[in-house]
């Protein structure tokens, strides 16, 4: 996916900049940025490359030469970002958060008279954040540029603009993700993680709605265009993406994902599907609190029957090589044998997408000596996709685990019945479960319900996009 934090002050803030784009490394791990503006020195701007190196030891060479009172950085699960642009519009650096599914065809439509052309990246595509300033450019100021470039673009696309004068930040039409203003007694940051922000020194002090267009300089913050009605944040923020210090809509992710497990435990009760187990625990990281909300509700103990080594391994999904990253994964997972030998375990993770790393952490328990392996997903069975951030993004729906089951089980006709599928009381639906308990090895397999997915939420569900799940925009 990716993330951005910017800052503007009457001091140099670098620093500021520096770590409170390090605070959204969680969100990316290809490609990280710093842009800075300087009265003396102008601009300046560095990128790279951080899928082996954390984003931290990359650009702590880069500090000293770098200075500015205002300045955005950005980590960038796609491409590299910031760009620094020149046009009829002055000097500014640009990054976007999202995904644009039309570039081809914006290229084609737009920009296919004599003259234009983009930098190809190492694949052939176009780099968004480009495309982005390329639309911008188009108009004649920034604001209604980024009006223009947000209705031509399929997706979505979070924006964040350095210029001489300040920051201007635009949360997506539709608010797909959270941009969270805070203050200090010398500026004013923009975040998309409001931990960032308090744990600078700032004050949160205003949250953008969809499609709110703000200007932030030191002084404060003025609105350029004002948030539209409708909002479609995205529901995997409290689930697995965000960090759990931080609050999306003045909901707490680590009290969400608590109350998540505990709604789970509470159905599971009520249905008698609870399976008697020795111990309740979560696949590191975000599945844990899910774990210990049902834990709590349950009244099992919570245990860590196994950590993740991360010392030297703290992300698994870095190599570009599936089997690399599944090696890795088996690399990190140490179990305590004293947890494991001869107990019955109930797992609770974030989620289930392809299934690989988690077949790997079954086996791998069942090889430490487990007795029962049973398995919770936090969310609803994933049956799309997703078509505007990059969480369960993948190159064909038939890699999702419960698309290529269904296709094992029915073929193309079990593709039309998909919402059966997702409810575990129809016979699809439990056939679906049993199919992956099997290939899987679990002993028995539960999925939260959309329902109790959003009473965990707490937002109107008319807020939140659960494309995922229902594939309903």
């Amino acid at each position: 996916m990716g993330g951005f934090f910017g800052a503007v002050s009457r001091k140099n803030c670098k620093y500021d900049v520096f770590f409170g784009t390090d605070y959204h490394s969680h969100l990316g791990t290809k490609r990280g940025g710093l842009a800075f503006y300087d009265a003396e020195k102008g601009f300046d701007r560095q990128i790279h490359n951080i899928q082996s190196t954390p984003f931290r030891t990359k650009f702590e060479g880069d500090l000293a030469k770098m200075d500015g009172t205002a300045g955005i950085g950005c980590i960038s699960d796609t491409d590299p970002q910031p760009l620094l642009v020149r046009s009829h519009l002055g000097m500014f650096a640009i990054s976007i958060v999202g995904i644009i599914n039309n570039t081809e065809e914006i290229v084609e439509k737009t920009f296919s008279a004599p003259g234009h052309y983009f930098m190809a990246m190492s694949n052939g595509k176009v780099n968004s954040a480009e495309l982005v300033a390329a639309l911008i450019n188009r108009s004649s100021d920034l604001v209604e540029g980024i009006k223009y470039a947000q209705n031509l673009i399929e997706g979505s696309c979070t924006i964040l603009i350095l210029t001489k004068d300040g920051i201007i930040a635009a949360r997506d039409k539709l608010g797909r993700l959270p941009i969270v203003l805070g203050k200090n007694e010398l500026g004013h940051c923009v975040s998309m993680e409001s931990f960032a922000c308090q744990k600078l020194g700032y004050t949160p002090c205003y949250n953008l709605g969809p499609g709110e267009i703000v200007k932030v300089t030191a002084e404060g913050y003025s609105q350029l265009a004002a948030p539209g009605d409708k909002m479609k944040i995205c529901a995997f923020l409290w689930s697995y993406y965000g960090y759990p210090n931080s609050n999306y809509e003045g909901v707490n992710v680590e009290v969400m994902r608590c109350r998540n497990g505990e709604i789970m435990a509470r159905e599971e009760e009520k249905n008698g599907t609870m399976p008697d187990v020795d111990y309740i625990a979560g696949v590191p990281d975000s599945g844990l609190p899910h774990a210990i909300g049902y834990a709590n509700h349950s009244h099992k103990p919570f245990a860590r029957p196994f950590v993740k080594y991360t010392p030297t391994w703290a992300r698994s999904f870095t190599p570009s090589n599936q089997e690399m990253r599944n090696l890795v994964a088996e690399m990190k997972q140490i179990p305590v044998p004293e947890l494991i030998e001869g107990k019955k375990l109930l797992l609770v993770d974030d989620s289930i997408v392809r299934g690989t790393q988690l077949r790997e952490t079954v086996d791998f328990l069942y090889r430490s000596g487990a007795k029962e392996v049973h398995m919770r997903s936090a969310c609803p069975p994933i049956m799309y996709s997703c078509k505007y951030l990059n969480f369960s993004r993948s190159n064909s729906e038939m890699e999702l685990l419960t698309r290529k089951t269904i296709q094992d089980l029915e073929g193309n006709v079990g593709q039309h019945h998909l919402e059966e599928y997702a409810d575990a009381t129809t016979e699809r639906g439990k056939m679906l479960l049993d199919t992956i308990c099997k290939q899987m090895g679990f002993d028995s397999l539960g999925y939260q319900t959309l329902d109790g997915l959003l009473e965990a939420i707490g937002l109107d569900r008319d807020k939140v996009c659960t494309y995922c799940w229902t594939g309903e925009e």
